[in-house]
């Protein structure tokens, strides 16, 4: 056979246009420059083969002896794959010997590149044909695709993605739609519609596809709303695609007939999650029955091998998923197996262990892995809660007190809270505990009514289940209730009692929360004993390794040394406070702090600062619903007088720029780097600032400290900063540097002759010192 011009294969034409995908294009044809077996794996119906074809269309020019698809769909007899791959490259089978020699031998010298398409079913003949036939022709390129990898030597594994929504998704669907309707346009009105189809289809290409043609006769806002029945829904595929491609039933009835029983199994226990899942989640809730414990791994390896399960990452913590499509199917099998009871019950257990557990072990280290876990968990959560009994509601939503509290999800616990409450009236050590939490969630939202109901009956329960934690609880709200409304001296002195109580059942942590708000309640009645009530806030919560009421402690010893005339001490404090708060998503937290430290710059004369600060802090009470009056009038009159100092000094016009300006900053994450890392400032550290090399004067402080000697944690003591953020610092310093250890940082620094005057605040110190 001579050989082919540029031309030759036999790529289908496409009857559609491609949408999206650019970046994926470029980087697929990228990676086949360098390697010679490229498999494209994702689920089903993600546009793995047009995605494909696509790329080897726009080789063609690269491959002088063609570019081939080999459609493995049809077949089902694992020694039929040679041949079909022989017939599709015109290969003919004449000779005696087997025909993957003659497919190897044909293409020895010759230039090609095949796509080995839906290798998924046949994955060991396919792996074993690939491998034999790069053996021999090193001129071939392939590009498969598969749900599941060839796992052979050289190979390379590109992921498709869905895509993306609303970009990519939402043009694919104007597109098809307009193949069969064609006045179909988006617009303003419908956008909105268009979106939320496209993101209850996940972006999965076949699906949207098959929800276009419905709109032959419905409009986007009647699809949408009928998707949840989405199986029965969308089955006007084309007739001429594939059984499995006609209807997401049929696409999805294929990928589960290819997996064993106990992947079956696994998979339909697997669609109880909501939102992904960890690997112990997934050992504790799936497990038995058929599916051993130690099992459960190997599964979901093979699972996630097949495309039936996505590997991804949340809050930093590996995670497994399912395409909502998926996991509706494994829920209709659930059900149909006769034990998704028993499976909806191990997981609201599972879960109301995990909260328990972290609110047990709050008043220690992990405090930001423990809320991180909870935010990426949080659609378990509420699925926990939908299916939990009355008392079990309640232990589970007063366990999640953090999560609701200072993780930024006040508005949805205290609805969490108000429902199991109302469901569960019984006096139990479950409510009396719930409604503490719920007074306290009550009191961030500034509704004191409410509080003092919550607090009222959780003290006669208190008492009448002779619970004293509870009544510690109790008391120490009050003070939290008393403080809010500006009653400042009756606030010591419920926090001085609750102090007291905790104290004497032996839960010295537990009063952490009320040892940081006496620290508060002293400082804005100038009390003298406010520094000192501080400081042992501060030594008790890093005696625990607790650092969330720590920075509470930071903000109210800010406050105190600013009020005693000393704003470098109270801006550093709070600083300090503040980077401890990057590790959290506490709206309130990062708002009290942040109100502080624009107070302390005003003060200091830099207006247009402070401006940009308060308004990144109207984005964050926005977002909590509230304002800083919620927390006391003490609070809101300090906001006014530098509100005024601000106006008087910049003009009202000025003011609202530098307002809106800093109103961009509306997250606690942004509002925090913008306070800490936003600008050059000589005063905080922050910004390239002149000096030897490229590194900020925080840098060169820890950079000092590196040459020292010291460890990350104790330049983190020393700096009063957290240990992740010393650690993002020494990265920082190697990669501005080039340099691959702290050895040749203690020489760059001696080179340099760079030297540091480190402010330290030493919280057991009697005194404040420099």
């Amino acid at each position: 056979m001579s050989s082919a011009t540029a031309n030759a294969g036999n790529l289908p034409a496409a009857f559609t246009t491609f949408v999206g995908r650019r970046q994926d294009i470029a980087e697929i044809r990228r990676r086949l420059g360098a390697a010679r077996l490229l498999t494209l794996t994702g689920v089903g119906g993600v546009g793995k083969t047009r995605l494909a074809l696509e790329v080897a269309a726009g080789a063609r020019k690269g491959f002088a002896n063609g570019v081939w698809l080999v459609d493995l769909a049809p077949v089902q007899d694992p020694s039929a794959v040679p041949g079909v791959a022989a017939t599709a490259l015109g290969v003919p089978d004449l000779s005696a010997r087997p025909v993957a020699e003659q497919l190897a031998g044909f293409l020895t010298a010759r230039q090609c590149l095949i796509v080995l398409d839906n290798c998924e079913h046949l994955i060991d003949a396919c792996a074993e044909l690939v491998d034999t036939l790069l053996s021999a022709a090193p001129g071939l390129r392939i590009l498969a695709t598969s749900r599941q990898t060839l796992a052979i030597a050289g190979e390379h594994v590109f992921t498709v993605a869905p895509l993306s929504v609303p970009d990519e998704a939402v043009e694919l669907l104007r597109d098809r739609a307009a193949a069969c309707r064609p006045e179909f346009e988006v617009t303003d009105a419908n956008r909105a519609a268009v979106t939320r189809l496209c993101a209850h289809l996940d972006g999965l290409p076949l699906a949207i596809e098959l929800a276009a043609s419905r709109l032959r006769t419905l409009s986007v806002e009647q699809v949408a709303d009928r998707l949840e029945d989405r199986f029965t829904l969308l089955t006007a595929g084309s007739r001429t695609a594939l059984p499995r491609q006609r209807t997401l039933r049929a696409l999805i009835d294929w990928s589960y007939e290819l997996c064993a029983p106990a992947e079956r199994l696994l998979w339909n226990r697997l669609s109880v999650f909501a939102g992904g899942f960890g690997l112990d989640a997934a050992e504790a809730v799936c497990a038995g029955d058929g599916i051993a414990p130690q099992e459960v791994l190997d599964l979901l390896d093979r699972l996630v091998a097949q495309s039936v399960v996505l590997i991804t990452e949340r809050e930093g913590q590996p995670r497994y998923r399912l395409l909502e499509t998926i996991r509706q199917y494994g829920g209709q099998r659930l059900a149909e197996s006769g034990e998704e009871e028993r499976v909806r019950t191990l997981h609201r257990d599972f879960y109301r262990h995990l909260a328990e557990r972290i609110a047990e072990d709050w008043y220690g280290p992990g405090q930001e892995d423990g809320l991180a876990r909870l935010r990426a968990e949080h659609g378990n959560l509420r699925v926990a809660l939908e299916h939990s009994g009355a008392q079990s509601a309640l232990a589970l939503v007063a366990a999640l007190r953090f999560h609701w509290c200072a993780d930024g999800f006040l508005g949805e616990g205290r609805r969490w809270l108000d429902r199991a409450l109302q469901a569960a009236p019984e006096p139990t050590p479950a409510r009396a505990r719930a409604l503490w939490v719920a007074a306290w969630a009550a009191l961030l939202q500034g509704d004191h009514p409410a509080a003092d109901r919550a607090l009222a009956e959780a003290g006669e329960l208190g008492t009448r289940l002779e619970d004293p934690v509870v009544e510690a609880y109790v008391q120490g709200f009050r003070g939290t209730s008393a403080l809010f409304r500006g009653h400042l001296a009756e606030a010591v002195s419920s926090y001085e009692r609750a102090v007291a109580a905790h104290e004497a059942v032996g839960d010295g942590p537990g009063a952490l929360i009320s040892l940081f708000q006496l620290a508060v309640a002293q400082a804005h009645t100038a009390d003298p004993r406010a520094e000192r009530t501080g400081r042992h806030a501060v030594a008790t919560a890093e005696a625990h390794g607790e650092r969330w009421s720590r920075s509470y402690a930071l903000w109210a010893l800010g406050h105190d040394a600013w009020v005693r005339g000393d704003p470098e001490s109270g801006t550093a404090l709070t600083r300090a406070g503040l980077d401890i708060q990057r590790g959290f998503n506490d709206y309130v937290g990062t708002a009290l702090m942040m109100e502080l430290l624009a107070w302390i710059t005003a003060s200091g004369g830099d207006h247009e600062r402070a401006g940009r600060l308060l308004g990144a802090v109207r984005s964050l009470w926005r977002d909590i619903g509230t304002t800083i009056a919620a927390f006391g009038p003490h609070l809101a009159d300090r906001h006014e007088q530098c509100e005024g100092s601000v106006v008087a000094a910049l003009g009202r016009e000025s003011y609202a720029k530098v307002l809106d300006e800093g109103g961009l900053h509306d997250r606690p994450a942004r509002a925090i780097a913008y306070a800490l890392d936003s600008r050059p400032d000589p005063d905080t550290g922050t910004g390239p600032e002149p000096g030897p090399g490229p590194l900020t004067r925080r840098e060169r402080e820890v950079a000092a400290l590196v040459a020292q000697g010291m460890s990350n944690r104790r330049i983190a003591a020393a700096l009063v900063l957290s240990p992740r953020t010393v650690d993002g610092h020494v990265e920082h310093i190697l990669a501005k540097l080039g340099f691959s250890s702290r050895s040749q940082v203690a020489a760059w620094v001696a080179a340099h002759r760079v030297t540091t005057q480190v402010q330290r605040w030493d919280a057991r110190a009697p005194e404040r010192s420099t």
